[in-house]
């Protein structure tokens, strides 16, 4: 399979890339200091500099690929739309020139609160530092749900910068049973395994650490 990997230099990316290369995948790594973040040698890593918000950009990085995994990051005080535009640009690239798989990182502001009817973030008591980052990704996935395309939304609490185990705990739309965080490998880990086993498709998906 030959993926693209936007974010491909953040902290989830990085890891993104070696789990897919490390199950025999092509990738493709996209961003605009990627021949600077990342090393030149591995094989079956192709390097794409460019910019999430040029729809010229996004459509070549799309050319003759399999799948997309997006670990776009950002700001998270509002005035960065890295996250929610990145998105819009890419399932629009999708639509126009393929493929049609994606797997994206939001978080779990965007998961179902206990109240019905409401989102996490929409609930009062919620932090309200990352209330903007859970704003821009509400707006991420609603062009996923919209889109028709084959997506996942992968919802993480705290990223922490440390290697997959393997063992992590899922749910559909509410936050997994768990601490509120998770290790950058083991969002790698899902995401390639949820390429091949399609087990979440077009649904929101909890993860947090199993300790």
């Amino acid at each position: 399979m030959k993926i693209t990997i936007f974010g491909a230099t953040g902290m989830t990316g990085k890891r993104a890339i070696s789990e897919a290369l490390a199950h025999g995948h092509q990738v493709r790594a996209f961003g605009r200091n990627v021949f600077e973040a990342l090393s030149t040698e591995r094989e079956r890593l192709e390097l794409f500099k460019g910019g999430v918000l040029s729809h010229g950009d996004v459509e070549d990085a799309l050319k003759d690929t399999d799948a997309v995994i997006s670990c776009l990051g950002g700001g998270i005080d509002g005035t960065d739309r890295t996250r929610s535009l990145g998105i819009k640009i890419i399932t629009e690239a999708m639509k126009k020139v393929g493929p049609k798989r994606i797997i994206a990182i939001g978080s779990t502001g965007v998961l179902q609160a206990a109240e019905e009817g409401k989102l996490r973030y929409q609930v009062p008591g919620y932090p309200a530092a990352f209330k903007a980052v859970a704003a821009e990704h509400f707006e991420a996935w609603q062009y996923l749900e919209n889109s028709k395309l084959d997506w996942t939304f992968l919802c993480p609490p705290e990223i922490r910068d440390e290697p997959a185990t393997g063992e992590y705990n899922l749910r559909l739309d509410y936050p997994a049973d768990g601490p509120m965080w998770v290790n950058a490998g083991d969002l790698a880990h899902f995401m390639m395994h949820e390429l091949i086993a399609n087990a979440w498709l077009k649904c929101r998906v909890g993860i947090a650490a199993r300790v």
